[in-house]
């Protein structure tokens, strides 16, 4: 495995000096080779060189298995450079067309949902992570006149929207296949059993988008007879991962959607510190990071909670087909937040580094 690894600005590289830490646990423990270059693609480069990221060094990411980063924002950069010319220069330049975001909340982790416990809340969005309206396409008319005129594209192709729709249902049937803990038949595992798509749209008001997503959606559904299929608007979903969350398996939206609805959906897994997330090209490289940002207030602290970023060195794992050591990972980060429970009720806090030492040892002693 050879690891393109970009801690980025703020808290970014200490959280991932603490995912490298288990990495390379693992690679102990399970016996395969690891390997890691660290690339400054970030804001103090960027400061001292007014250098962001090349071509060059965009086509040589294309040599690794996949990238793990930290965060990409500066407080001393204006807003956007880094993000659009970095982070969503990798995203498009990669075709990295699927940001994948698991919501799982784990035991003794505290929910906002009153009612949110870690049956409830385990489910996947799909998000279309290319086109949209976050490609920029867009256009002033008269600007800076009390005529003036602003006009951001929402624009799809058929290819952008069936390769995300037929990722969605694949990953619904995949992700049941290894439930046979769950007291599921091999039968009904093999069937895809429980397995439901949701699409996240609407339909009612952006009547040219999605009445393309619906009905390119419902055409891939027929090939998954297995897999429920139905349509929410984004409204709705927004209150059923409030008030009934257990109702979704896998959500597939849009671009702009999904950037909103996995924040939602982040804090009710007990928030962005313990939220991983993945961009895929699965024919590519994929890109895994921590959703929490580069939070500088915390910057060289060691306070800063590394569980996402450990949880996307486990995305990691499991999408190069490590499933061993990704199921280990999992299980050790589980582990270590009961632990962190418990002391935390006792009034004991944990540094970054203490967590990425628990972890360590619950690899090795699994």
């Amino acid at each position: 495995m050879k690891l393109a690894v970009i801690g980025g600005d703020g808290t970014g590289p200490e959280v991932i000096s603490e995912a490298l830490k288990a990495l390379k646990a693992l690679s102990q423990r399970f016996n395969f080779e690891f390997k890691y270059d660290e690339l400054n693609y970030n804001g103090t480069r960027y400061l001292a060189t007014q250098q962001l990221l090349s071509d060059e060094e965009l086509d040589n990411l294309k040599t690794y298995d996949a990238i793990l980063l930290g965060a990409i924002g500066h407080t001393d950069v204006k807003p956007g450079i880094l993000e659009k010319e970095i982070l969503l220069k990798m995203r498009f330049g990669l075709d990295q067309y699927i940001n994948l975001r698991p919501i799982k909340l784990y035991d003794t982790v505290e929910s906002p949902l009153k009612h949110g416990t870690s049956e409830s809340i385990d489910y996947v969005v799909v998000r279309e992570n290319t086109g949209g309206l976050y490609t920029g396409v867009g256009s002033f008319d008269k600007k800076d006149t009390k005529d003036e005129v602003a006009v951001q594209q929402m624009i799809y192709t058929r290819h952008q929207v069936e390769r995300c729709i037929r990722f969605a249902f694949d990953y619904a049937v995949n992700r049941h296949r290894d439930e046979a803990w769950k007291g599921l038949s091999q039968q009904d595992i093999d069937a895809g059993y429980r397995a439901q798509v949701t699409l996240c749209g609407k339909t009612n008001v952006l009547t040219y988008v999605f009445d393309l997503w619906e009905r390119v959606f419902y055409e891939v559904a027929k090939e998954y007879p297995s897999v429920k299929a139905n349509y929410v608007h984004v409204d709705a979903v927004c209150i059923y991962m409030v008030d009934d969350p257990g109702r979704f398996d896998v959500i597939v939206t849009s671009n702009m959607f999904g950037d909103i609805i996995t924040d939602l959906g982040a804090i009710t897994q007990g928030g962005l510190g313990v939220a991983p997330g993945a961009n895929i090209n699965p024919e590519g490289v994929s890109m895994f990071e921590p959703i929490g940002g580069t939070a500088p207030d915390f910057t060289g602290k060691n306070q800063i909670n590394p569980i996402a970023a450990v949880g996307a060195g486990q995305l990691l794992l499991a999408h190069l087909g490590y499933t061993e050591a990704a199921l280990c990972l999992e299980n050790a980060i589980k582990g270590v937040i009961i632990q962190m429970s418990s002391q935390v009720a006792a009034k004991m806090g944990f540094s970054t580094t203490e967590i990425g030492d628990l972890i360590v040892e619950a690899i090795h002693s699994s």
